[in-house]
């Protein structure tokens, strides 16, 4: 696998690597009215893009092709981290974290947050991350619950 910084070209793709990361949910977790809300943000929320345009990134592909990729939008907030579904819970999340708390570590922060899904929050709570409140959210009139998350990085 191979890690590089995202670029403004690879928005379209981002989008399908996001699509494919929402349909491939089990439905015993996510219906699929909620996965058809939550996929149609990449179309559809205007903070997606710009988590992608303004914000700093990084993605994995293989062969070429991306497979999963992780943004802070603003800097101290990870705003979209997804990975294709047949590439899940294979170390991708594991590695896009670390690599965004490596770069906001070198960039002084001394936190990062982000909203997770009743998927990813193992792999932030795995790594250190803790809990501060499980919220409920509407998108496009359909309920979802996430946790709002935190860590605390030891600046080096």
């Amino acid at each position: 696998m191979k890690l590089r910084q995202i670029t403004i070209k690879d928005q379209l793709d981002l989008k399908k690597v996001y699509f494919d990361s929402i349909q491939s949910l089990d439905e015993k977790i996510y219906s699929k009215e909620q996965k058809r809300a939550w996929s149609s943000q990449a179309w559809n929320n205007s903070n997606f893009d710009k988590s992608i345009t303004k914000g700093k990134g990084w993605l994995l592909s293989k062969e070429g092709i991306i497979i999963a990729f992780a943004t802070r939008y603003p800097t101290d907030r990870i705003a979209l981290f997804y990975c294709k579904g047949k590439f899940q819970r294979k170390g991708c999340g594991s590695m896009l974290l670390h690599k965004l708390e490596d770069e906001a570590k070198k960039e002084g922060l001394n936190f990062l947050s982000t909203e997770a899904s009743l998927i990813s929050y193992e792999l932030f709570l795995k790594n250190k991350w803790e809990i501060a409140r499980k919220e409920k959210v509407i998108i496009n009139n359909i309920f979802f619950e996430r946790f709002k998350m935190t860590k605390m990085l030891k600046v080096s």
